[in-house]
């Protein structure tokens, strides 16, 4: 009687269990996005809000088949409030999901929190060292790159093209410390200086002083935003463009092009992603958000639009239930999707392994401006931090 009684109620709690996983699979998905919304960097946000929404528009409003609530909240690129907006998200909303993150300073003060609830965290930005090696999380997965790869690009070109004196700019927080980091771990010549600007820095011309009188062939720079576009006009204006070769990451790209336009032609880059990358799914994509917003996607924008793509196969993976935590970090692991950046698998931290290149600002036959690839500069790339981290 006592196993009849035993195997009754056991069966009893199953069908509990698998009444409230298809209770959860039934009731909406629920995404917080954060994003910089504010100020000269709002454009960032915009970009990877509107790529993530393109994707959801896409499929009727449902991810893993099930329908989305997404809640938008604007960090002011300011930790603290960053950190208030995260815990209503996870205590008051109860999000399933929390995406995007531009800054660094924002993830840094995110990640704890988000992590230690257990609540999945999709990176569509900043990807700190920080949380690239030791402190590597299970619940954290990027859909950008970790910050040195992109900068390690523009650094190895100029090792490779002989420069022998590069001026090294960037502003003074993690992503910047990371940018400089990345692009003298391949370059090997002289560094004319090292300088770090205030976040936010708008006027440049002392620094350009300094970048006229060290005798450098070359700039690099990492000046995100509405730093960036007044970077480069100033840069054009101090008379510099003829003089010192202009090596850049995340200062001449889609959300800044629109606003140098000729001023930025010609300046090379770094990127993992551009517009006319030939492969179905980036063409799929870039037509849709023509279509859509009247202009080309920037790599924010993609790399929104990835973060969306991620969540869609993974809960789709898991058939909508979420319940088993350890189920779907596997799934979000498989990264079974198309990216529109073309390869895309990830390592042992989560961060991306994929393709980088060279770019150069170009002006198209309808007079739009956007970045082209010159050369591949590092083929299926892994970061240098995930050694230390101790996920496998």
């Amino acid at each position: 009687m006592r196993r009849g009684m035993m195997a009754a109620a056991l069966a009893a709690c199953m069908a509990v269990a698998g009444t409230a996983g298809t209770a959860q699979a039934a009731d909406p998905l629920k995404v917080g996005m954060m994003v910089t919304l504010s100020g000269p960097p709002a454009v960032l946000g915009k970009h990877i809000r509107d790529g993530f929404q393109l994707y959801l528009d896409e499929n009727g409003g449902k991810l893993g088949g099930r329908d989305v609530e997404l809640t938008v909240v604007d960090d002011e690129l300011k930790p603290d409030v960053a950190l208030t907006k995260v815990k209503e998200l996870l205590e008051r909303d109860k999000v399933d999901f929390v995406a995007g993150i531009v800054f660094s300073n924002i993830l840094q003060a995110v990640f704890r929190p988000v992590t230690e609830s257990e609540t999945f965290l999709i990176g569509a930005n900043a990807g700190t060292s920080t949380f690239a090696g030791r402190a590597c999380n299970e619940y954290f997965f990027s859909t950008s790159w970790q910050n040195d790869q992109i900068h390690e690009v523009m650094g190895k070109y100029a090792q490779d093209k002989g420069f022998k004196k590069v001026f090294l700019m960037a502003p003074n927080y993690q992503a910047g410390k990371d940018s400089i980091n990345g692009f003298k771990r391949y370059y090997k010549g002289e560094v004319a200086d090292e300088v770090y600007t205030k976040l936010g820095n708008l006027d440049f011309s002392a620094e350009l002083a300094r970048i006229a009188a060290s005798g450098s062939d070359a700039l690099f720079t990492f000046m995100p935003g509405g730093m960036g576009v007044n970077l480069v006009r100033q840069f054009n204006q101090a008379g510099l463009a003829d003089k010192v070769t202009f090596l850049s990451a995340f200062t001449v790209d889609g959300t800044t092009l629109p606003a140098t336009k000729d001023a930025a032609l010609g300046l090379f880059s770094a990127s993992q992603w551009t517009a006319d990358l030939d492969n179905a799914a980036n063409k799929k994509f870039v037509a849709a958000y023509e279509a859509k917003h009247g202009s080309l996607p920037s790599l924010y924008s993609s790399q929104g639009y990835d973060a969306a793509q991620l969540i869609d196969s993974a809960v789709a993976a898991v058939g909508g239930d979420l319940s088993d935590k350890k189920a779907v970090i596997a799934a979000l692991k498989k990264a079974d999707f198309a990216s529109v950046r073309g390869d895309f698998s990830y390592n042992n931290n989560h961060f991306p392994i994929q393709d980088f290149y060279l770019v150069k600002a170009v002006k198209g036959d309808d007079g739009s401006f956007y970045t082209t690839p010159v050369e591949k500069v590092f083929d299926d790339y892994g970061d240098v931090h995930a050694k230390d981290c101790r996920m496998k």
